[in-house]
Parts: C-alpha cells; structure tokens; sequence
C-alpha cells in the first residue's frame, strides 16, 4: 500500500499548522478563545459539507454529511441550522475594487491629459453615480462611494471624490483590515487549492520570490522598488480588464469569473544574526 495518502495528510496538516499560527496571533491578541474558534472550524465543515460535497443528482443528507465531517449527526444539524457566513462584504468589496479599476482606466472618467477626474456624486456628466451604473451592476453609488471612503481610495474635494489610490486598498482602522484578513487570504488559499487541482493542467498564477539575508540598510530602497514595479503591473492589468470587462450586460453563453491580481509585501525579521552581532559572539 502507497505511503502517499498518508504524507499527503501529514503536509495538509503542517500547512494548516503553518495558516492558522498567525491567525491564532491575531485571535488570541483579541480574546477569542480556541472554544469559540472550535465551534467555528465545526460550522465550517457543515456548511462546506452540505454545500460542496454534494453527489451529483442527489440532495446532501445529514448522514453523509455526518461521514465526510467526522461529526455526529445531531451535531451536523445543529451546526446547519445556525446562520452562514454573510457574503454582502465580499460583494461590496468586489463592485468597489471594479469600480476603482474603471476609473483608472476608462477614458470617459479621465482629463484631456489622461488622469483620473475628480467626480461629483451626480449632476453633470461625468459624475461618481454614472461610473458606478456603469460597471457596478445594481449598487447603490453612495454604498460604493462609503466602501471607498472606509478604506482610503478616495476623499472628498469640494463636492467632488477624488480617487486616492492606485487600487482597492487595506486602510488603517482594525475593523477594516480584519475584513481584508477574510477576503484575501480565502482568495489566495482558493488560488492554492485550483493548483493542487489542476495536476498537469494550466495553473494559476502563484509566484514568490525571496532573499533571506537582506542587509537592513537595503530594505527603503526594495521598498521602493516593490512600489515602482507593483504599479506599473497593477496600471497593465487595470487596462486591459476595463477592456474585457461586460459592465452590467449579464448576456451571452459563457461563464463569468471573478478575475484579477493580488500582490502582497513581505518584510520580515530573520533568525539570521550578523557575524559581528552581540549574539553571534
């Protein structure tokens, strides 16, 4: 009998160690206990249970559900009649980042020089409002408009938005970042799973490059560079999926995705020590 099931296992469970030592980070700095988090882990195979692992034809079982969770079944029926995961976050975040990504690079919304205008709420055209008719689907334009001001992308000037950022952007306030920590994180483990997936089939892109042994006094000009070449990406791939994006029309025989590019900063402290330093002494 093949060992590769059972290595497999043991990777799976290193890696899930590995994803939840910084969450566990986050949760234990703000009070919520492994009991609290147990009931949640719980939950979530019940919902991923009944939703995902369905036999083609044939409506999920409490039983089956039961067998592939490892739980009981009068624990798979109280976890499935508590309440889902509210995606109206999710939802909100995607129309604003879609909304972000027009205005950069639709020349409706933009100077005779090329940069993005400052729009008002409505009135003349252009205005915020059309933008958000525009590639929003059926958002309200101050939902989108509050979910841009939240995290920083725009500000007021007048009586006009002025776009900020270069992107759908984290802000400063906690509540705010912990929203990202859901999102993107869950996107990038999605990206992870298409992969393991896809065996020799076409792969998502998942690229990281490193040096673990950058001298300090190099980090403001990496810095630098990562701002420099992540906007020349991000302006690229902002103007061709305006391009290739249908707005609102829904129409046609194809399938629609979610489609886009996330990119993340690492700077991070390592155990190695200067040959000179106190502690290699």
């Amino acid at each position: 009998m093949s060992d590769q099931p059972q290595a497999l296992e043991t990777k799976l469970l290193e890696a899930a160690r590995r994803i939840l030592r910084p969450l566990v980070r986050i949760l234990m700095r703000n009070g919520i206990t492994a009991n609290t988090m147990q009931e949640v882990l719980r939950k979530t195979y019940v919902d991923v249970g009944f939703e995902e692992f369905t036999i083609p034809g044939r409506a999920q079982t409490l039983a089956r559900v039961s067998v592939i969770t490892g739980l009981n079944r009068k624990e798979v029926a109280r976890l499935h009649n508590l309440g889902g995961l509210d995606e109206s976050d999710i939802l909100r975040q995607n129309r604003a980042a879609t909304v972000v990504t027009a205005w950069l690079a639709d020349p409706t919304f933009h100077t005779s020089a090329g940069f993005p205008l400052d729009l008002p709420m409505a009135g003349e055209a252009p205005n915020f409002t059309e933008l958000v008719k525009k590639y929003s689907g059926d958002m309200y334009p101050k939902s989108v408009a509050d979910e841009l001001l939240r995290i920083g992308a725009v500000e007021w000037v007048g009586e006009s938005l002025r776009l900020s950022s270069r992107g759908y952007v984290t802000a400063k306030d906690p509540a705010t970042l912990v929203d990202h920590l859901g999102v993107d994180t869950a996107e990038l483990i999605e990206t992870i799973d298409y992969n393991l997936q896809a065996g020799d089939g076409e792969r998502l892109l998942q690229y990281k490059i490193l040096s673990d042994n950058l001298p300090e006094e190099h980090l403001p000009a990496f810095n630098a560079l990562l701002k420099r070449v992540a906007r020349q990406a991000i302006d690229e791939v902002t103007h061709w999926l305006n391009a290739h994006d249908q707005g609102k029309d829904r129409s046609g025989p194809t399938k629609r995705y979610t489609a886009g590019l996330g990119l993340f900063q690492i700077n991070q402290p390592t155990n190695i020590q200067p040959e000179n330093s106190d502690e290699a002494k």
